[in-house]
């Protein structure tokens, strides 16, 4: 096929095919965002020292605070991982509040 026949035949083409483009993009169903992991909390067991650890996860990195009903309360560092942990806190129903969200503890 010489030149000029190819570019009679394919130039159509290739305009078509930039016509249908982002009218196929658009009628492609749309993937929502990655969802990030709910941040959850929980307390260990009462362990033999009458203390329980208070861990969680989900969390965005930087600082959050941790407080609970028997008194305990501070600032914790998040990890880049999205994870915490303390050690050996009182017994109690603990609350993890980062910006404007309050996460609750189970355990």
């Amino acid at each position: 096929m010489n030149r000029r026949t190819r570019l009679l035949v394919l130039g159509p083409l290739v305009a078509a095919s930039f016509v249908a483009a982002p009218t196929a993009l658009a009628a492609a169903p749309h993937t929502p965002p990655a969802v990030l992991p709910a941040a959850t909390c929980s307390t260990s067991g009462v362990l033999d020292n009458g203390k329980v650890h208070l861990s969680g996860g989900g969390f965005t990195p930087g600082p959050a605070y941790v407080y609970g009903s028997a008194g305990f309360g501070g600032t914790v560092e998040i990890a880049q991982n999205g994870g915490f942990q303390v050690m050996n806190v009182p017994p109690g129903t603990y609350s993890v509040r980062q910006g404007g969200e309050l996460t609750q503890c189970s355990g």
